[in-house]
C-alpha cells in the first residue's frame, strides 16, 4: 500500500499533526477557498481530507471527489452531505464528546454577559464614562430564580442545564424543537426530577432565557424567526452556541434594535464570518467569534479524534468516530 496523503485545510493543534505524520504525508493549509478545496479533493492527490465546518462538501463536489474520507474537525457535520458521501464510497467522521463542557461554559458566559450587559459595561468603563457607582447604572436581568429554556437536551444541553441549576435557575426544555418527543428519566440521568420538559410554544413564551443546542437541519434552520422572537418575553435573552442559521439573523437584529427582546449572546452566525447588517453596532448584542470549543483540552481532543478518524480512513478501516447517513 502506498503512503497515504492527508490534506488539512487549516492548522490544527497537537496531537493531530503528529498522529497524521506518523501515518503518512501531510499537507497543512492555512485556510482554503472553495475553488482550492474543489481542486484538491478532485485531483486524486489526497486520500483523506481533514476540514473545518466552514469547508463545504455538497453532493456535486462529492460526486467528483477522489478521496477515501472526510475527517471533520468538529462535532457538527452540516457542512457535509453525508448521504452523498456514502453513495460515493467516502467515509465521514466527526469529533464527539470532547467539547461538551467547553461549549456549555461558553453558553453560560454568553448568558451571563448578555443578561448583565457586560459588553456595554466594559465599553462604558474603557471610554472613561465611569464616574462612580449609581443605583440605575447598567441594570441587567435577574439570573437566580429565572427560567432557562433549553432547545435541544443533548449532551451540551444537559451540561448547560447542570450549570444553570447551580446558578439557582429553573430549567425547562424541548428535546428537539420545533417538534418534540418524550424524554425518559433514564435519558435525563442526574437531571431527572430537576428539569421539566415542555412544548416548544410554551418554552418560547415563558422562558427568561433561551439557549439553543440543536443540530442544523431543514427543520431547525431559522428555528428562531420573526414570529418566534415576537412571542418571546420583552425581557428575554437569546443565546446561540449551536449553528448560526438556526437564528434568522436579520430578524434578530430588528428584534434587538426595537427592544422586542432584552439581549442576545451569540458565538455563531448565519453567514460566517459575515454578520447581518447592524448586529455589531447593537449594545444589547454580546458577541464572540465562534470560540465555543476554544479551551486547550477540548481543541486538542478534537484534533486527536479527527486525526484518528483520518488514519483509519486512509487504511480502509471504519473510522472510530464515524458519521452514518
Amino acid at each position: 500500500m502506498s503512503t497515504p496523503r492527508f490534506l488539512v485545510t487549516r492548522e490544527i493543534p497537537e496531537p493531530g499533526p503528529s498522529i497524521l505524520k506518523e501515518a503518512g504525508d501531510v499537507v497543512i493549509k492555512d485556510g482554503m477557498s472553495a475553488d482550492e478545496l474543489r481542486e484538491a479533493v478532485t485531483s486524486g492527490e489526497y486520500d483523506v481530507v481533514l476540514p473545518q465546518v466552514s469547508d463545504k462538501f455538497d453532493a456535486e463536489l462529492l460526486s467528483q471527489a477522489k478521496i477515501r474520507g472526510i475527517a471533520n474537525y468538529a462535532v457538527g457535520y452540516n457542512n457535509i452531505d453525508v448521504p452523498a458521501a456514502a453513495e460515493n464510497g467516502i467515509a465521514v467522521g466527526n469529533t464527539p464528546d470532547v467539547l461538551n463542557d467547553a461549549t456549555a461554559n461558553t453558553a453560560m458566559l454568553l448568558l451571563l454577559g448578555a443578561a448583565r450587559r457586560a459588553h456595554e459595561a466594559s465599553e462604558y468603563l474603557r471610554e472613561g464614562r465611569f464616574t462612580g457607582i449609581g443605583p440605575n447604572l447598567l441594570v441587567g436581568q435577574d439570573i437566580t430564580g429565572a427560567t432557562l429554556g433549553i432547545a435541544g437536551m443533548g449532551r451540551i444541553g444537559k451540561a448547560v442545564a447542570q450549570r444553570a441549576l447551580g446558578f439557582g435557575m429553573k430549567v425547562i426544555f424541548t428535546q428537539r424543537p420545533p417538534h418534540d418527543r418524550p424524554v425518559s428519566d433514564d435519558e435525563l440521568g442526574d437531571l431527572a426530577g430537576r428539569v421539566t420538559q415542555v412544548p416548544w410554544d410554551e418554552l418560547v413564551e415563558t422562558s427568561d432565557f433561551i439557549s439553543l443546542h440543536v443540530p442544523l437541519t431543514e427543520e431547525t434552520t431559522h428555528l428562531i424567526d420573526r414570529k418566534v422572537l415576537r412571542r418571546m418575553k420583552s425581557t428575554a435573552v437569546l443565546v446561540n452556541t449551536a449553528r448560526g442559521p438556526v437564528v434568522d439573523e436579520n430578524a434578530l437584529v430588528r428584534a434587538l434594535r426595537d427592544r422586542e427582546i432584552f439581549a442576545a449572546g451569540l458565538d455563531v452566525y448565519e453567514n460566517e464570518p459575515e454578520m447581518a447588517d447592524g448586529l455589531v453596532e447593537l449594545p444589547n448584542a454580546f458577541l464572540l467569534p465562534h470560540v465555543g470549543s476554544a479551551e486547550g483540552g477540548s481543541r486538542a481532543g478534537m484534533a486527536r479524534k479527527a486525526a484518528e478518524n483520518a488514519v483509519a480512513m486512509a487504511r480502509g478501516e471504519t473510522p472510530p468516530y464515524e458519521v452514518k447517513p
